[in-house]
């Protein structure tokens, strides 16, 4: 199991760098123009990325910032919002290296957000959540880029696994 979580990690890192890259040119009104998705705009969907990122990994380790709510709007730049996410990103793949098979087998218990209660689960099915979550999300932001007429971005995991850095978990 932690082969295939550090894969998810460093593929995580990879498709978010490529969804930032995507947007580089954005004027700021594009990157907060309201285009209907769930979170509104790409700033929007990003924040929210990068907030469900810290909530979990506050309720993971015990440490971080972890927003009261799902759509806390961390950084209104592009740039900064960036910088942040490379920084969660790397956090990301530090902790799920340093996870023994035990802990990935292990339980823990938090308290959910949006209806304030407490939850006990296994760490390998919430981890699971954590990367299918911004795969969803992501999708959402490659929808907003061709929306704002830019190129279409291949996220594929396949993709990754072709790469210099994704080669080890294919």
């Amino acid at each position: 199991m932690k082969q295939h979580f550090m894969m998810f990690a460093a593929y995580n890192q990879w498709a978010n760098e490529r969804i930032y890259d995507a947007a580089l040119d954005l004027t700021d009104e594009e990157f907060s123009r309201p285009v209907g998705a769930f979170f509104g705009s790409l700033m929007g969907t990003l924040n929210h990325l990068l907030v469900a990122d810290r909530i979990w990994m506050k309720r993971f380790t015990g440490e971080g910032d972890a927003p009261a709510t799902l759509d806390t709007i961390v950084h209104r730049a592009l740039g900064a919002l960036r910088m942040a996410r490379e920084v969660e990103d790397r956090r990301i793949v530090e902790w799920v290296g340093d996870l023994s098979e035990k802990a990935l087998a292990g339980r823990f218990t938090y308290m959910t957000v949006t209806d304030m209660r407490t939850v006990s689960q296994r760490l390998a099915p919430a981890l699971s959540h954590l990367f299918n979550h911004q795969t969803h999300h992501r999708g959402q932001a490659h929808t907003i880029l061709a929306i704002l007429g830019r190129p279409s971005v291949t996220l594929d995991l396949v993709y990754f696994q072709r790469t210099e850095e994704g080669r080890a978990f294919a």
